[in-house]
């Protein structure tokens, strides 16, 4: 197969679909903290989903000039339908099974290895709680995430009002090393 770039329409479309979806990622992120405990079932559920469907979007588009390119192979092995988790019929057994894991609830009885598979990440999760939340790789994603939009809402001193000191800490040295982007000259 023949090695060309992402056409460049494609790829702007494509970058504004992933910084929509990283917007998303911050919002539920920002309704996790503790000031937010009127609204963060509905906030998180909203921007949760709204950055999964800005993503599929994304997966979607590409598939799309895939297929137009004659691609169709390429596009329905990639396109990982098989992971698709179908939101409108709700929470599954294996959803409800990774929340009993999650809370330390006794694992559901069930014969259902995708069950009993989301019940052990379950677990998991609750175990990743336990370590600090100083975790190098959550601190960078926080930091960047709320950097990031605070330096585009030029609302830095924000920052101070709702994280955890350490994170606003990073955050702040995040937005202080972006630039505010500027519209490219005509």
């Amino acid at each position: 197969m023949e090695s060309t770039p992402m056409p460049e329409p494609l790829r702007r479309a494509v970058h504004q679909l992933v910084s929509e979806a990283v917007s998303n990622c911050q919002e539920v992120l920002r309704y996790t903290e503790p000031d937010q405990a009127h609204s963060w079932k509905r906030m998180t559920m909203y921007r949760a989903t709204d950055a999964a469907d800005t993503m599929d979007m994304a997966a979607l588009l590409i598939a799309a000039y895939c297929q137009r390119m004659g691609m169709s192979d390429v596009a329905h092995r990639y396109l990982q339908a098989g992971q698709q988790h179908n939101r409108a019929a709700g929470p599954q057994k294996a959803d409800h099974a990774e929340v009993a894991g999650l809370l330390g609830e006794p694992a559901p009885t069930t014969d259902d290895a995708g069950s009993r598979l989301q019940y052990a990440w379950g677990q998991h999760y609750a175990e990743d709680a336990l370590t600090p939340e100083d975790a190098p790789e959550r601190l960078l994603t926080e930091a960047c995430l709320h950097g990031l939009r605070a330096r585009l809402s030029d609302d830095i001193g924000s920052l101070d009002s709702f994280l955890p000191p350490r994170i606003a800490q990073m955050a702040r040295k995040v937005a202080d090393v972006l630039e505010v982007p500027q519209p490219a000259p005509a």
